[in-house]
């Protein structure tokens, strides 16, 4: 169970099934933008193992108990407390093999703020999507990946930016449950692919039209990735 703050923003299902979207190798270089308490970037690492794990978090509460999350669960992970937009310079030497981040979900000005410091800063864009996409594509390695979760209305603001600095581009919708809209999304690129840019079908996450009772309803394969560090299964 990782160290999350009492009040303010919790890592929750969206984390899981960001790191279960990475296609990464054992020994591999990651980097996590805005990683938070560090939950996605661990989670990658309990399916995967043995990767130098990297992360960059603006503030630095959250970025210490990321650091001790990984301390907890014996990873290799470098967290740097710091705004995305002024990475330190030992930093921006390096390449990573992947990156992953779920930048904040709302746009400026389109809701009310959360009451919550590290919520708003967690929820609410500062730092516009295109630079996000920026800086990931230009701290990946030669055919590394960077991999993107986020809400399914924000996909006209990541397109974009993703096809001017990365190719292969994969959008693999997420529902609710079936005849609903998706309101998530996955977003993968890889720097210098030359693929066609591929829609898969929406991954369906609960059985039934509606939720019946207490009981939980995730299709099988949403059990294999919350439950049991499976791979998530873009199609």
């Amino acid at each position: 169970m990782a160290l999350q703050p009492k009040k303010g923003f919790r890592s929750g299902v969206d984390a899981v099934l960001l790191a279960a979207a990475v296609p990464a190798r054992p020994g591999q270089r990651v980097l996590e933008l805005g990683c938070g308490v560090g939950v996605a970037s661990l989670c990658l690492n309990a399916r995967v193992g043995g990767l130098h794990l990297t992360g960059v978090e603006l503030q630095e509460n959250y970025a210490e108990l990321a650091r001790q999350n990984a301390t907890a669960a014996g990873a290799e992970m470098r967290v740097y407390a710091s705004d995305l937009m002024a990475l330190p310079a030992d930093l921006r030497q390096q390449q990573f093999d992947h990156v992953l981040a779920n930048p904040p979900y709302y746009a400026a000005g389109s809701r009310q703020l959360a009451k919550d410091t590290g919520r708003e800063t967690a929820l609410g864009e500062a730092t516009p999507m295109r630079k996000w996409i920026e800086v990931a594509a230009k701290r990946l390695a030669p055919k590394g990946y960077a991999t993107f979760i986020q809400r399914t209305d924000r996909l006209a603001d990541m397109l974009g930016p993703m096809a001017e600095h990365l190719g292969s581009l994969e959008i693999q919708p997420l529902a609710p449950r079936a005849g609903r809209e998706s309101h998530l999304v996955i977003l993968r690129g890889r720097k210098d692919g030359r693929a066609p840019l591929c829609m898969h079908p929406p991954l369906i996450m609960h059985e039934g039209a509606v939720h019946l009772n207490d009981a939980e309803d995730y299709q099988t394969w949403a059990v294999d990735v919350l439950r049991n560090g499976h791979p998530l299964p873009l199609r």
